[in-house]
Parts: structure tokens; C-alpha cells; sequence
């Protein structure tokens, strides 16, 4: 586990009096910072800065009431720039995920982009997800063997020099060097890359003393800050990435693997996936090590106190339904994105269960 090693909770230092400008210290703060790097971020020149600063206010509807006129302004700006381009045959810079992206914004509008819908159907939380709708395939769309791949230098990772742009946060952060990006897509609350060690370029494949890290830090946070949690897809499972990182985000309503209902909380309803909730790390550990050796993937969910754990068919293993992308660790988890709002508006309860049932083993 690179250079740093793993620092014991009683040394932690990223929390409280001792550095009051971390983010870290109340939700508050965090949130004001996370909205306050939004403006920065837009200040930024190329369309994927644009891109991440509007995906993540029509996430939430507030942001979206505090940037509006700056992120209106910058829209036109690019949109004049880029019409002017195009009608003289000139290149656009910038990559070309991003230029797509755009170019769909551009073809409805500024007003076209609708702010997420979100609705419970039974026990799943449905959202619509317009502007991430319009983003990409990355990795999470090969179809993969094994539960381990080697870091890539020359694909896609957390050490491009134009990320650096979308960093919300840097530093030592429970005795670890980290860096919290924003996502540039999000379909939670607050929702960043939590890159530990970045230089160190690990892959997607975590190793005992990363686990205890991520589940030391969420117990941490959690004096803090209300609501934080760590999502995890291991390669196979809808890592987008192969570069370790884990998804961040605070959700003050509980996730609906939470729900008391599910026999994994107590309760009498089997839950549609086969799911391990841990409250001992090192129990959580055999598990994980398990799964390596067999090479099954699986989704993550860390909370403060437990990790819930779901092994699952990989990626490109089965066919996932028209209505979405895949399974990742938030849809195994009950939280479901849709790209269509017919699909949003007639999805039902039992149609999920279905599609959660083909990522069964066996």
C-alpha cells in the first residue's frame, strides 16, 4: 500500500479544530466548498470542465439555483465558439467524449437539460438522469475476464494532467496522500473519486490495507460529517477505471440495501442479490479475499460501522436490459439511474428485481 502505510484513527489530523479549512469539518462546510469548486471549475477553460460543472447542477437543484447565470453565460460563450469553428471547418479543441457531450447540449439547449427526477417504486430509488444520459462508454462497457488487470499507462487514469482541474480536494487525508475529484457524471449526493495514492498508480484491486483504510476513513468522516458513504465497483463489476479509487458521496436518506425490510438487516425479505453485511473489517477482509481468489467481482457500499457486500456476474457476462447501462455499485445497491423519462415514469418495482436477479452467480 504505496509509501504511506496506514495511520491509526487516533492520529488523524484532515478532521476538526487542528485544520479548520478542511472541508472535512461539517457538512456545511463541505457543501459550500463542493459548490464554491463548482464556480472555480467553471472558470476553467474546455468543454469538460463545462460539462462537470452542469452535470452536477442539474443534479441538484440547489447548486443549480447558485451557478445558473455564470454556467448560462459559459454555455453561450462555448456554443458561439463552437458554431464558429465548425462553420469554418476548423478543429475543435478538446477530447472528443467531450466534444459529443457538448454538441448534444448544444442540440437542445441550454433550457433543454432537465434537473434530475427522482421517485421511490417500492423499495428502490429511481432518478432520471438527462445529462449523464449523453455520456460515453468508458472501460465499464469491455467485456472482461478475471478480477485483476495491470494499470494501463496509456489508457484512461486519475493522473491525465487536465484532471487536475477537476480536483475538489488534495492532501493528506487520514495519514494518506488523496485526491477527491469531482465526479464528472453524478448520480449521488456530493459525489467525488476518492483516489488514495494517486502516483502510485494502483489498478482497480484492493488489497487488505486499502480496505481497512476506506473503512477506518468512513468511520472518521462520519463524526463530521452526516450522511457519508463510499461506494465500490471492482473490476468486472462497472469500474469505469482502472486506477484504485473509490465513489464518495453524502446521502442523508438510507440506501435501500439499508432498509430493514431485507433478511441481511433482520428483517424477512430476501434481498434480490446475495448480499454480506460486515461490522468487522477483518471479517469483511476474509470475504474480499475470497472473491480474489475465486476472481468473482463485486459492489461495495461502506458506511460507518459496516460495509454491505454483493459478489455478481461480470460485465458483459449477461444482457443487461435496454432501460439501463449496467449494474454498478449504486444500482446493486437499489439506487436505479434511467437515461429515458418514459423509463423513469413506468419502471416498476418488480422490473428491477428482474434485472438485479441476471447478475446472479450460479
Amino acid at each position: 500500500m504505496g509509501k504511506s502505510g496506514y495511520t491509526p484513527r487516533s492520529a488523524f489530523q484532515a478532521v476538526g479544530a487542528s485544520m479548520p479549512e478542511s472541508p472535512f469539518s461539517s457538512f456545511d462546510h463541505f457543501s459550500g466548498a463542493f459548490v464554491e469548486g463548482l464556480r472555480g471549475v467553471l472558470q476553467q477553460p474546455g468543454l469538460g470542465a463545462y460539462i462537470l460543472v452542469h452535470a452536477n447542477a442539474v443534479f441538484d437543484e440547489a447548486i443549480l439555483t447558485t451557478l445558473e447565470a455564470p454556467l448560462r453565460q459559459r454555455f453561450e460563450i462555448l456554443a458561439a465558439e463552437c458554431r464558429e469553428a465548425l462553420g469554418n471547418g476548423r478543429e475543435i479543441n478538446g477530447a472528443a467524449d467531450d466534444l459529443l457531450v457538448f454538441l448534444k447540449l448544444m442540440a437542445i439547449g441550454f433550457d433543454g437539460v432537465q434537473l434530475n427526477r427522482f421517485r421511490r417504486e417500492g423499495p428502490w430509488a429511481l432518478q432520471f438522469n438527462h445529462l449523464r444520459s449523453f455520456r460515453p462508454a468508458r472501460m465499464a462497457t469491455a467485456q472482461v475476464s478475471g478480477i485483476h488487470k495491470s494499470f494501463n499507462p496509456a489508457g484512461f487514469h486519475f493522473n491525465k494532467p487536465f484532471l487536475r482541474r477537476e480536483v475538489f480536494w488534495a492532501g493528506s487525508l487520514h495519514g494518506l496522500e488523496v485526491e477527491l475529484l469531482y465526479n464528472k457524471f453524478p448520480f449521488v449526493p456530493m459525489h467525488g473519486l476518492l483516489v488514495p495514492e494517486r502516483l502510485d498508480r494502483e489498478p482497480q484491486f484492493l488489497s487488505h490495507p486499502y480496505h481497512i483504510y476506506i473503512w477506518r476513513l468512513t468511520e472518521v468522516l462520519a463524526e463530521t460529517l452526516s450522511g457519508v458513504g463510499f461506494g465500490y465497483n471492482s473490476y468486472g463489476a462497472y469500474a469505469s477505471v482502472n486506477h484504485l479509487h473509490f465513489q464518495m458521496f453524502l446521502q442523508q436518506a438510507a440506501m435501500p440495501i439499508a432498509d430493514p425490510r431485507w433478511v441481511h438487516n433482520g428483517g424477512p425479505e430476501p434481498y434480490p442479490l446475495e448480499c454480506q453485511l460486515f461490522s468487522c473489517p477483518e471479517q469483511a477482509w476474509e470475504w474480499l479475499n475470497q472473491q480474489h481468489l475465486e476472481e468473482t467481482s463485486y459492489n461495495l457500499l461502506y458506511q460507518p460501522g459496516c460495509m454491505y457486500a454483493v459478489a455478481r456476474r461480470k460485465q458483459g457476462s449477461y444482457q443487461h436490459s435496454p432501460w439501463t447501462a449496467g449494474f454498478g455499485w449504486s444500482e446493486v445497491v437499489g439506487v436505479i439511474t434511467t437515461f429515458n423519462q418514459v423509463d423513469f415514469e413506468t419502471l416498476e418495482m418488480e422490473t428491477v428485481l428482474s434485472e438485479m436477479k441476471r447478475l446472479r452467480l450460479g
